[in-house]
Formats: structure tokens, C-alpha cells, sequence
């Protein structure tokens, strides 16, 4: 059964691979499960609820992933954009998060209908190789950017914005020391090919966070509530139609699509499917399954569900077919009854694995032709502008500008696609009239 419907031969992997890389994607981004709540309540909605939400949706939206594309990309509510929700269009902005539900699901059903056009998959094809490498590249330093900040290896500071932590603090250094242990663990076991490397880091991470010296106050989720009535079908679709609230419907729209564009190019690039005419095989079936994130997010009362740049870390532990997507879901909907217990895996037991994984997804900077300023210039501002900014579509839209400008004033305007011109110009135009930016 499951050869046929994964085709795992013809992927080179099987059964036992797959349930592993579907165990340690699961690891690492079961965070969530606690992550999102605490941020939506923020916006004033219940935290119980949104756990449910959160675990059902995800779980729903990765099966679907996995059974109608066969790709190994787990999908959960982005972090980021739950943050935006909360903090900016309900805090900030007033806006109750019932009539902010509504933005998600009017913004999911003009994602939908996009998708259905192809014209997401034309938009994703028409990126040339150097930015999908770019991409790729810079959400690792974004992901290793995470890791160091969980591992409380870095704080905010006034005079350079970042800065290394108080490491001598004995609130900061047992973190960091679990964290280097975990990190070496890891590495040494990558290093001698053990199967789980990263799985069996994020166990040992976890474990020795029980111990005094390491536990860190706070992390573990303690809470699930038995009802999801107070969020699920609250959505306010009618409250959300007015004009007035246009801009931050396209803000939502552009943030997602275009996270989910470098985050499935990320993992692209990463799986090495990507073929030598920079097309993605089966990329329609891909953004056509995240394309519901939104919708079903927005009904049973959680922000967008996006494909998730942790993947990468199942498919470095050798996923390579939806199984691996599957177990993930599966995974997901057992939480519900063991949300508690996915709460005791703390962001230092994470910390390593992200790290890891950004050094993974740095190969790909070797395929960017860095004698080619054209070229290079973009790729490195769509990699830098990732983590600096803490955003991944700040990354591509930066890049892909910077691209079409660059080509079209050194005298290269053929080399760049119709689309990518049309691209350059929302962009422009986003820069401009997005509340996001001013």
C-alpha cells in the first residue's frame, strides 16, 4: 500500500526512513503547539482552544500535503504572521481577532483561486536558479539566526542591535550549555552517519532540561482545553469586508504566498529535485495543498497554516515522499491527547537542531555564480535580508527587485522573464503602500 501511494523505490527510501524523518520534522517544530497559543492570546483568544486548533489543523493540512503531492513538507501556523496578527492588526490596530480571522480566510480563498490558475506555480517555475539558491541559502541563516535565539546565545542591545548575551548570567549560560552539548552530540553523530542524528539530539536535549541545573522555567504547555468553542466557525467574514482594511487583506495575501514560495523552494533545493530547467516537479499539487492553510486555519480559530522550513530536517534524516508528511499529521492529531507532554520539549532542546540545519541548507550556496555581480548581488541580498529583517518574504521581495533592477541597467533585460518584471513591480508597489512599512 504504501509503495503505491508514496512510490518509495522510486525515491530510493522506505518505510522505516520515512516514519524517522516524519518523527524528527515532528520534533522540531512541535514547539508550536505552545509557541502559537501563547502569541494568539495576545489577540485576546482563548489558549486552550487555539492548542486544538493548532494540532488540527496542522495535522489535517500535513496528511493532505503528503497524500496529494507526495512531498515531505509539514505545515503548522507560521511563526511570523501569528505574530503580526496578534501584536499589530489586534494590539496595535485594535482590530478584534474575530474580523482578523476573517482577513485569513478572504486572503486564503483569493490564495485558492490564484492557485487554481496556475498562476502561483508560473510565479515559483519563472524564478531564476541563482534566487532559488538564494532563497535556500537564506533561510538557513534564518533558521540558524532561530536556533542561536533560543539558545540564549544572543540578546537585543541599543548600540548594534544584536549582541552576544550576559553568557555568565545564571539564568542564560545553563541554556547555552545545554545547547553546546546537544549541538556536538549531534554534530559527531552526522559526522559517524548515525540514522536520527537530529532526532536523537532533540531526546537528549530534552532530557537533560529536566535536570536542575538546565530546566528552563516556563516552557512546558500545561494546559489543553476540551472544547474548541471558543474559536472554532467565530471568524467574522462580514467584518473583515470593508475597504478600509484592503491593504492588510494584501498584506496577509503577499506575506503568504510568498512565504510559502521560499519556504517550498527552500526545500526544493534542499530535497535536490529541483530539475536543471529550475522547474519544480509536481509544484501545483504542493501549493494547491497549502493553499487551504489559510481557510481552515481562519475556521477553527488559528492564523495561517503554512508549509514549514523545518521540514528540512526530516528530509536531511533521508524523507523523501508524503509518508513522511503523514506521520507528521499523524503526529499532530495525537497531540491532542498529549499536548502536555510535546510541551516538555523546550526551545534549547530545538535550539541545536535548527543550527544544524542551517549549516545543511547552506550547501547550495556553491550553485550561486558569484563572478556574475548580476547575479551575485541579488542572491546575497535576498540571503542577508532574511535573517536580518526576521522575515522571509522581507528577503525575496528585496532580492527579486534588486534582480530585475540590476538586469535591466547593465544591459541584461533579456535574461529576465516577463514575470519576473510583473514581480518587481508589486513589489515596488508593496514597498510603498503597505502599512507593514510605515
Amino acid at each position: 500500500m504504501f509503495e503505491k501511494l508514496f512510490r518509495l523505490k522510486e525515491n530510493n527510501t522506505s518505510v522505516k526512513v520515512e516514519v524517522l524523518a516524519g518523527i524528527t520534522t515532528f520534533m522540531t517544530m512541535a514547539y508550536i503547539i505552545a509557541a502559537n497559543p501563547m502569541i494568539l492570546s495576545a489577540a485576546g483568544m482563548d489558549k486552550g482552544a487555539v492548542v486544538l486548533a493548532t494540532c488540527i489543523v496542522s495535522g489535517i493540512i500535513t496528511i493532505v500535503m503528503g497524500l496529494f503531492s507526495n512531498y515531505p513538507i509539514a505545515l503548522a501556523p507560521g511563526m511570523g504572521i501569528n505574530a503580526f496578527f496578534a501584536f499589530a492588526i489586534c494590539k496595535g490596530m485594535g482590530i478584534d481577532w474575530r474580523v482578523g480571522l476573517g482577513f485569513f480566510f478572504i486572503e486564503g480563498i483569493i490564495i485558492l483561486i490564484i492557485t487554481m490558475t496556475k498562476l502561483r506555480e508560473l510565479v515559483i517555475n519563472s524564478i531564476p536558479m541563482s534566487l532559488k539558491c538564494a532563497v535556500s541559502v537564506g533561510i538557513g541563516l534564518f533558521l540558524a539566526f532561530i536556533g542561536f535565539e533560543n539558545a540564549g546565545f544572543i540578546a537585543k542591545s541599543d548600540a548594534t542591535l544584536i549582541t552576544i548575551a550576559q553568557i555568565g548570567n545564571p539564568d542564560v549560560y545553563p541554556k547555552i550549555i545545554l545547547v553546546g552539548i546537544v549541538l556536538i552530540l549531534t554534530t559527531i553523530l552526522l559526522f559517524k552517519k548515525v540514522k536520527g542524528s537530529i532526532l536523537i539530539g532533540i531526546i537528549v536535549g530534552t532530557l537533560l532540561s529536566f535536570i536542575p541545573f538546565f530546566h528552563a522555567k516556563g516552557e512546558a504547555l500545561q494546559f489543553l482545553s476540551p472544547s474548541l468553542a471558543p474559536t472554532f466557525f467565530e471568524l467574522d467574514i462580514l467584518g473583515a469586508f470593508q475597504w478600509s482594511f484592503a491593504a492588510l487583506i494584501v498584506t496577509l495575501l503577499f506575506v503568504d504566498f510568498f512565504d510559502t514560495a521560499g519556504t517550498v523552494i527552500g526545500l526544493a533545493v534542499k530535497s535536490k529535485v529541483v530539475g536543471k530547467d529550475g522547474k519544480i516537479p509536481r509544484i501545483g499539487r504542493v501549493l494547491m495543498s497549502d493553499s487551504f492553510g489559510p481557510i481552515l486555519g481562519s475556521l477553527f480559530g488559528t492564523s495561517t497554516v503554512t508549509s514549514y522550513i523545518e521540514s528540512a530536517a526530516g528530509i536531511e534524516e533521508g524523507g523523501r515522499t508524503g509518508l513522511t508528511a503523514v506521520v507528521v499529521g499523524v503526529l499532530f492529531l495525537v497531540s491532542i491527547v498529549a499536548a502536555p507532554l510535546v510541551g516538555f520539549v523546550p526551545s534549547t532542546a530545538v535550539a541545536p537542531a535548527l543550527i544544524i540545519v542551517g549549516i545543511m541548507m547552506m550547501e547550495s550556496v556553491t550553485r550561486i555564480n558569484f563572478s556574475d555581480y548580476s547575479e551575485a548581488v541579488p542572491a546575497f541580498i535576498t540571503i542577508a535580508v532574511m535573517p536580518f529583517t526576521y522575515s522571509i518574504s522581507n528577503g525575496i521581495f528585496m532580492g527579486f527587485l534588486s534582480y530585475v533592477l540590476i538586469k535591466l541597467l547593465s544591459g541584461k533585460a533579456k535574461e529576465v522573464s516577463v514575470v519576473m518584471y510583473v514581480l518587481a513591480v508589486f513589489f515596488l508597489l508593496f514597498f510603498i503602500f503597505s502599512p507593514v512599512y510605515k
